[in-house]
């Protein structure tokens, strides 16, 4: 799918999902709703974003730590980078880029650097799994129906199943990178020995930017960064849930993290349209919210992480000497000189 296409795609996507996000909404009643929030209230909630984003890259040093050293501004600055991209850039493009940034300026190879983000997702998977526990386990004291009971305990069990073969795999993947090298390598049987060769060299050095799985220590102290964080995003979301008179415990918001985690996997620039009905549906469905109530919530929410997030983006891309065109560029191509070659 070229470039253009795949943009126009997402537009009507992201288009579609707000759409129908608001099919039923009384916009003037939304907007007095927001219109009405206490101001304190807000900044308190946004006032977490720092903090968030401070955790973010203390946890990716951590998970660094095996591959080299990076300086704590550097991974600050890359990783909200990284977040504004994704803000405005499909398929969370940066994801990409913030690995490859970072890795530039400390001298990292590109490939290790990007096998930390995916342990990242892992944490963040078994982080957001762990909380979810919690809201099962108190659920007897919320009322919900056992058909809702049953679909939550269900869908726990199975991403929890996919979290621990995820796990499994990234412990394989780390414990023998030169067999797994050698293993890429046999592809020259029918891929031209170059090819082959350069495969090889980056499947060797992914392997090795999943050391952590190898270091109980440095993983342990991961995972409560993991855990800290996620507790700071539903500590936001419970804040905001409640200025709109929706009614939700702090365990509740376990529950709507995992629903937004969904909603935000679907790729539009800033889970634009994904977030929002994920939020709506999660606290109608759940916390018997009223429609209006919910998108305007939604809405705020999504705004206070989006806003705030993309404009500290842009300031650091201009220090750095970054245009969204070019980083655009880095995500949609992968640099050929930063591959690394199995010896």
């Amino acid at each position: 799918m070229s470039h253009t296409l795949r943009t126009v795609a997402v537009s009507v996507l992201a288009l579609a999902l707000l759409g129908w996000f608001l099919r039923d909404a009384n916009l003037a009643n939304v907007w007095l709703r927001v219109a009405s929030l206490s101001l304190w209230d807000m900044v308190l909630a946004t006032s977490l974003l720092a903090p968030m984003m401070l955790i973010r890259a203390v946890r990716w040093r951590c998970l660094l730590r095996p591959v080299g050293p990076a300086g704590i501004g550097n991974a600050m600055k890359a990783t909200v980078i990284g977040f504004a991209v994704s803000n405005v850039l499909p398929a969370r493009a940066g994801e990409v880029l913030r690995p490859y940034l970072l890795a530039r300026k400390e001298g990292l190879p590109v490939a290790a650097a990007f096998a930390t983000i995916v342990i990242e997702r892992v944490l963040d998977l078994g982080a957001v799994l762990g909380l979810l526990g919690v809201f099962v386990w108190s659920a007897g004291d919320m009322g919900l129906s056992a058909g809702l009971y049953r679909t939550v305990v269900i869908s726990a069990g199975l991403a929890t199943v996919a979290a621990v073969v995820l796990l499994v795999v990234m412990a394989i993947l780390a414990s023998h990178p030169e067999r797994i090298a050698t293993l890429v390598l046999r592809t020259r049987r029918f891929l031209p020995g170059g090819v082959a060769q350069t495969l090889a060299g980056l499947a060797r050095t992914f392997s090795e930017g999943l050391a952590i799985s190898r270091m109980p220590a440095a993983l342990a102290e991961a995972i409560c960064w993991s855990f800290l964080l996620w507790v700071c995003i539903a500590a936001q979301s419970w804040m905001v849930t409640n200025a709109f008179g929706i009614r939700m415990p702090l365990t509740g918001s376990f529950l709507l993290q995992a629903l937004l985690v969904v909603g935000i996997s679907v790729p539009t620039p800033g889970g634009v349209g994904g977030f929002h009905e994920a939020y709506r549906l999660g606290t109608t469905t759940f916390f018997g919210a009223q429609g209006d109530a919910a998108i305007g919530a939604a809405l705020v929410l999504h705004a206070m992480s989006f806003i705030p997030t993309t404009v500290l983006g842009v300031l650091f891309m201009l220090r750095e000497g970054l245009s969204l065109r070019r980083l655009k560029g880095l995500a949609e191509t992968v640099p050929s000189e930063e591959l690394p070659v199995a010896p």
